[in-house]
């Protein structure tokens, strides 16, 4: 369905309290996002799905492929990467790589999301598959996996505007909170200076956010002529996180104080809170060949609330007495709905965590059989 994820997101942020969302920013930039990482809601939006020139936030997705390389067990952090001399004639923001040189990916990985080094990046991408050329086909993909409809990929740097090369400001929010999926990447976009190849090389993080926002867990920065200033910013604090999608800002003044004000306006006025507050009891099967079968929330085990209604949360477990057998898993059983002073907040979906079948003529048979010796 066309914009499907769009329309989900964006349901997600209406479906929040209106007297919330009132004091939310005015970002200066044209295409901006505010999205909370574990549920996925959309706090702010502005032109979120309009397809514009992404410069070296490229590279959030060339980070995804890479980390999720690394945890599928194709590839090791202490893995060695032979430059190429294509990787080494790479322009823009680099660290001189020279052709034949050798380093870890780990260490690359540091150096592109540290530096946003454009040689470190084509030199992991020909590394994982091949020719960046197959690895951009790769990066998108990934995006049409992720549902991603406004983006487009033609190579894994951003250095070069390409009219293919494109993605939107709410795509970029999806593929960093996958990227941010990757606890351990955080290890490498936080770093403030570092240092490679024994300490002779230095390396200073392109995104000052580190230093000027609390919490600040990188993201990624970009600047072209076309793209502008971007950046995807994140921020972790007391065990909830925000992401800040800015794209096509004046100055990087500018994308920094518009990235500021969304994730510290998300952390005054919202708040995760705990979907359940005990546990689901099974629901009873008639019919079918297990006696029962246990709910479970299909989604994130919390909820995105204002925090002016968390405090008054009260929480009511919609479940049937019992289900009719053959249940599929995943079935949809009931509902958890949060509710503060009569007022609906969230609906959460109970689905089943397992299929049970139906038992059938001989096994109701011998089901009864067994009641009936039990009972002599």
């Amino acid at each position: 369905m066309k914009k499907l994820l769009s329309a989900l997101l964006a349901a997600a942020c209406l479906a929040l309290p209106a007297s919330a969302a009132g004091a939310e920013p005015d970002c200066a930039a044209p295409s901006a996002v505010l999205m909370e990482k574990s549920t996925g809601t959309v706090l702010y939006s502005k032109d979120a799905s309009a397809r514009r020139a992404p410069a070296s936030v490229t590279k959030v997705m060339t980070l995804l492929l890479i980390a999720e390389a690394v945890d599928s067990g194709a590839l090791s952090l202490d893995d060695t990467v032979t430059a190429s001399a294509r990787a080494a004639s790479m322009g823009g923001s680099q660290i001189w790589l020279e052709a034949g040189e050798q380093m870890s990916v780990g260490e690359l990985i540091k150096c592109v999301a540290v530096v946003s080094a454009n040689d470190c990046a084509v030199a992991l991408a020909e590394h994982v598959s091949g020719s960046e050329a197959a690895f951009a086909a790769r990066m998108n993909e990934r995006a049409a996996e992720l549902g991603l409809e406004d983006t487009h990929f033609t190579n894994c740097t951003g250095l070069f505007d390409d009219d293919e090369h494109y993605t939107s400001a709410l795509d970029l929010a999806v593929m960093s909170r996958e990227l941010l999926s990757h606890e351990w990447i955080k290890e490498y976009t936080a770093i403030w200076t570092d240092s490679i190849r024994d300490g002779e090389f230095e390396l200073a993080n392109t995104n000052k956010l580190l230093r000027s926002l609390n919490g600040c867990t990188g993201l990624k920065t970009g600047w072209t002529s076309l793209a502008g200033y971007c950046v995807a910013a994140s921020a972790e604090r007391e065990g909830t996180e925000y992401i800040a999608v800015i794209m096509g800002a004046e100055s990087s003044q500018s994308r920094n104080s518009d990235a500021t004000a969304l994730i510290e306006y998300a952390f005054a006025n919202y708040t995760l809170c705990p979907a359940l507050d005990s546990a689901l009891p099974p629901v009873p099967v008639e019919g079918g060949r297990a006696a029962a079968v246990q709910p479970e929330l299909a989604g994130a085990d919390s909820a995105l609330l204002p925090r002016d209604k968390a405090a008054a949360l009260e929480r009511e477990l919609l479940l049937p007495e019992s289900v009719a057998a053959p249940v599929e898993a995943g079935q949809r059983l009931g509902a958890v709905r949060l509710t503060a002073g009569g007022e609906l907040l969230a609906e959460l979906p109970l689905t089943a965590s397992e299929g049970v079948e139906a038992l059938g003529a001989p096994g109701a048979f011998l089901r009864l059989l067994r009641l009936l010796c039990a009972m002599d």
